[in-house]
């Protein structure tokens, strides 16, 4: 009985230390990350313009320079096809490119891939169709703007003011009203 019970606590014992350590490090944050989401909003005077997009294919679209984007919102999602996560944003995405593309609103998607088959360009070009998607997406195959924006996990989404500063970042999922609202006053703001 003495050798279950001291084996019971030492598994215990073990759960905590393993649970403590992870928790520690910060495992836990970059692992459910995309689960829990995280949002940042930047005052428009702390905020960093925001690095050029790399060359890519694009799809629905000439490439596009953020530098001919001023004057105009920018929303920039980080996604890939194969993302569960990317799925369930994407409906709040181009309900957002319908509603204010004419107001003012330009969305990219940023297809940075996970998995090699997601490299294939024209099972991107698939995808987009098949998805729905009418807005500009440009392959990232390198991650250069991925790294450029340090973006960590998919979806990740910014919000760019007219001036092509960064205003507003968030990682995975929800805080879809908090963006909406953010979209509004940026598209509402007078450009300086």
């Amino acid at each position: 009985m003495d050798r279950r019970k001291n084996m019971l606590i030492g598994i215990v014992v073990g759960i905590v230390i393993v649970g403590g350590s992870i928790y520690a490090t910060g495992f836990t944050k970059r692992l459910l990350g995309p689960f829990l989401g995280s949002s940042t909003a930047y005052k428009s005077s702390e905020s960093a313009p925001a690095p050029d997009l790399a060359t890519g294919n694009w799809i629905n679209s000439e490439p596009l320079r953020l530098k001919d984007l001023r004057g105009r919102v920018v929303l920039i999602e980080f996604w890939t096809f194969g993302c569960y996560n990317c799925r369930n944003t994407l409906p709040f995405v181009k309900s957002w490119h319908d509603r204010y593309k004419d107001k003012g609103l330009t969305v990219i998607g940023v297809h940075s891939p996970e998995f090699d088959e997601e490299r294939v360009v024209e099972k991107v070009r698939s995808e987009v169709a098949s998805l729905g998607i009418h807005y500009p997406v440009v392959t990232d195959n390198d991650y250069q703007t991925w790294n450029a924006y340090q973006v960590e996990a998919w979806p990740t989404a910014f919000l760019l003011d007219k001036q092509g500063r960064i205003r507003w970042m968030h990682v995975g999922e929800g805080d879809y009203d908090e963006a909406e609202r953010l979209i509004q006053k940026l598209l509402a703001e007078k450009e300086t």
